[in-house]
C-alpha cells in the first residue's frame, strides 16, 4: 500500500506531470505560440508548410512532421524543419487531436481519431506535391501514433519511413508515476475523459495492445527509432524501441557519448538528433552521425 503520507505528494507529482511534462514538445509562452500559430498552410516566414514544393530527384518524398502531446505544428518544429528545409526537403506539419476550447496545445484526443487525421493530412500532401509517398517523422506521440495509420488505416501504402524521436512505443510508466494511479480512484477516469491521448500512452492501454498485437511493425516500411538514456518521460527508454524487420534503433549516447538531451531537448534541438534524422530519410547518402554533428 502507498502510505497515506505520501498521498498527496505522489498525487500532485503525477498530476502536474501529466498536464506539463508528458510527452511536451517545444513551447514558449502561450503569446508567442499564438503569434507563431496561424493557419497550416500560411505560414511563408516559417519556410515549411509551402504546398507549392515539389520534391527533387535527390529528395522524392516530402516529409510530413508529427508532433507530440502538448504540442502543435509550428513550435515542435522550429528547429528541425529548416533543418531539412535546408537540406531540400518539402516538409510539412499538422496539428491534431485537438480539444474543444483548448488552443495551441494539441495532440490530446484518441489516437485512433489522431491517425484519422494523420492520414488526411498525408493525403492532401501527396496531392499538392504528386508525390506516391511520403516520410513521416514524429516526436514522442508523434512517433508512436503514426503507427496505427501504418497498421489500420492503409498508412503502409503511402509512406515509405517512419522516424520517431523519443517515441512512446509501448507506453510509458513516467519513471513509474503511472503505476500510482491504481490508488487514486476516479483519476485514471479523468484522464480518460480530459486527455485521451495521456491514457493511451500508458503502459498497457488498450490501444497500445492492440498497436503492438502481432508485432511492432507493417511490411514496406522502414522503421528508425532515436532515443536518448536520459529520457524521464518515456521510461524505460528502451520501451521505445521496436521489434521486426526493417528497423534501426539507435541510442544517440552511443553515436555521441556527450549528448545529454532528454526527451524535450532531443526533439526540439538536438543537432546530433537531426542529423540522424536526415541519416534515416536518406540512408543512401547518411554520413555517420558523431559528436561533430552539432556543427553541421
Amino acid at each position: 500500500m502507498l502510505p497515506w503520507s505520501r498521498v498527496p505528494r505522489a498525487l500532485t507529482a503525477l498530476l502536474l506531470t501529466a498536464a506539463a511534462v508528458l510527452f511536451p514538445t517545444a513551447t514558449a509562452t502561450a503569446a508567442a505560440t499564438a503569434a507563431a500559430a496561424p493557419a497550416a498552410d500560411a505560414r511563408p516566414s516559417t519556410g515549411w508548410n509551402d504546398y507549392t514544393c515539389k520534391p527533387s530527384a535527390a529528395h522524392p518524398r516530402p516529409v510530413v512532421l508529427v508532433h507530440g502531446t502538448f504540442g502543435n505544428s509550428v513550435d515542435n518544429w522550429l528547429g528541425l524543419a529548416p533543418y531539412l528545409k535546408n537540406r531540400g526537403y518539402c516538409v510539412f506539419s499538422l496539428d491534431y487531436g485537438r480539444l474543444p476550447g483548448v488552443p495551441f496545445f494539441h495532440g490530446l484526443g484518441p489516437v485512433e481519431e489522431s491517425a484519422q487525421q494523420l492520414a488526411a493530412h498525408v493525403d492532401k500532401v501527396l496531392t499538392a506535391t504528386g508525390a506516391a509517398e511520403t516520410d513521416l517523422v514524429g516526436h514522442s506521440q508523434g512517433g508512436m501514433m503514426p503507427r496505427y495509420y501504418l497498421k489500420f488505416l492503409g498508412g503502409a501504402a503511402k509512406v515509405n519511413a517512419l522516424v520517431g524521436i523519443a517515441p512512446s512505443n509501448h507506453g510509458t510508466t513516467l519513471s513509474g508515476l503511472t503505476r500510482l494511479l491504481p490508488y487514486f480512484p476516479g483519476v485514471g477516469d479523468l484522464l480518460n475523459e480530459h486527455t485521451p491521448a495521456l491514457a493511451d500512452q500508458v503502459v498497457g492501454s488498450d490501444v497500445l495492445t492492440r498497436l503492438n498485437a502481432g508485432g511492432d511493425t507493417v511490411p514496406g516500411v522502414r522503421y528508425t527509432v532515436l532515443a536518448t538514456k536520459y529520457d524521464e518521460v518515456v521510461t524505460p527508454y528502451r520501451s521505445q524501441f521496436l521489434d521486426g524487420p526493417g528497423v534501426r534503433n539507435i541510442l544517440l549516447q552511443d553515436l555521441c557519448p556527450l549528448d545529454l538531451s532528454e526527451h524535450l531537448a532531443v526533439g526540439l534541438f538536438d543537432r546530433i538528433a537531426f542529423h540522424a534524422v536526415a541519416g534515416a530519410l536518406d540512408p543512401a547518402h547518411a554520413t555517420p552521425t558523431t559528436c561533430a554533428a552539432v556543427l553541421g
